[in-house]
C-alpha cells in the first residue's frame, strides 16, 4: 500500500478520488468521477492553509496572507506536489487521455491533488486534513517567501491599471508539437499593443512567461516605477 493510500480507513473514498472522468467514460456504471471530491477539497483545502497562515504569520495583514494563499494553492504549485506523491501514475484515466499525457497535465494533477484532500475529510475529518496539509503542502512555504507573492500576471496587471491602461489581454498565437507535448506561444496586450510574448507547456504557464517578459517592458517604459 503507498503512503497515501495508506491514511485512509475506506480505501474506496482514495480509489474514487484517483478516478478522472474520462475513466468513468469508458467504464460506466462503475463509479463516478473525482470531481465531486475536487470540489469539496478545494473548499476545505482553502480553509486549512488559510487557518495555518493566520497562525503563522499574525502581524502580516490581509493582502499578504490572501497573495501567499493563492501561490500554495494555485494550479502549479498543486501539481508539483501531486507529482512529488506520485498521483500521476495511480490515476484512473481513459486510453486516450493518458496518451495525450493526462498524467502529467498540471490542471489534472492539481484537480487530483484537490479531490484527494476532499476524500481525506470525508473518510477521517479535518485533522486528518490538516496533518496531510502540513506534511505535503505548507513545507513549500519558506520557497514562497524568498519569491514574490504575487504571480507575473498578477504583477503585471496592478501595475499597468496603475497606470490608467486596461487590464493586459492575453491571446495564443502559436501551438505546436504533438497533443502529449505541445507548446503553447501567448502574447499578452497592454491597451491594444503587443508588450511581450512567452512560450509554456500549456496556456497557463505561457501567460504567466509572457506576464514576466511584459514586466521587463513596463520597466523600461516607466523606469521610475519601482516594481
Amino acid at each position: 500500500m503507498d503512503k497515501i493510500a495508506s491514511l485512509f480507513k475506506n480505501q474506496n473514498y482514495y480509489v474514487l478520488a484517483l478516478t478522472h472522468k474520462s475513466w468513468v467514460n469508458e467504464h460506466p456504471d462503475v463509479r463516478e468521477s473525482n470531481e465531486r471530491l475536487e470540489f469539496l477539497g478545494d473548499a476545505v483545502l482553502e480553509f486549512v492553509v488559510s487557518k495555518e497562515i493566520f497562525a503563522r504569520f499574525p502581524d502580516k495583514e490581509e493582502g499578504y496572507l490572501t497573495a501567499l494563499r493563492a501561490n500554495l494553492v494555485n494550479t502549479i504549485n498543486l501539481s508539483d506536489q501531486a507529482a512529488k506523491l506520485g498521483l500521476g501514475e495511480k490515476l484512473y484515466l481513459s486510453k486516450g487521455e493518458e496518451e495525450t499525457g493526462g498524467r502529467s497535465n498540471p490542471s489534472l494533477l492539481a484537480n487530483t491533488f484537490e479531490a484527494i484532500v476532499g476524500a481525506l475529510f470525508l473518510d477521517a475529518g479535518i485533522i486528518q486534513v490538516e496533518k496531510f496539509v502540513k506534511k505535503y503542502l505548507l513545507p513549500s512555504i519558506d520557497e514562497k517567501l524568498n519569491q514574490p507573492l504575487k504571480d507575473p500576471k498578477s504583477l503585471l496587471q496592478e501595475h499597468v491599471q496603475a497606470q490608467g491602461f486596461p487590464a493586459p489581454r492575453y491571446e495564443v498565437v502559436e501551438e505546436k508539437g504533438p497533443d502529449h507535448n505541445k507548446t503553447f506561444t501567448l502574447q499578452v496586450l497592454v491597451n491594444s499593443d503587443v508588450w511581450a510574448k512567452g512560450e509554456g507547456r500549456n496556456k497557463s504557464e505561457a501567460a504567466q512567461e509572457a506576464a514576466k517578459a511584459a514586466l521587463k517592458h513596463f520597466s523600461d517604459k516607466f523606469p521610475k516605477k519601482k516594481l
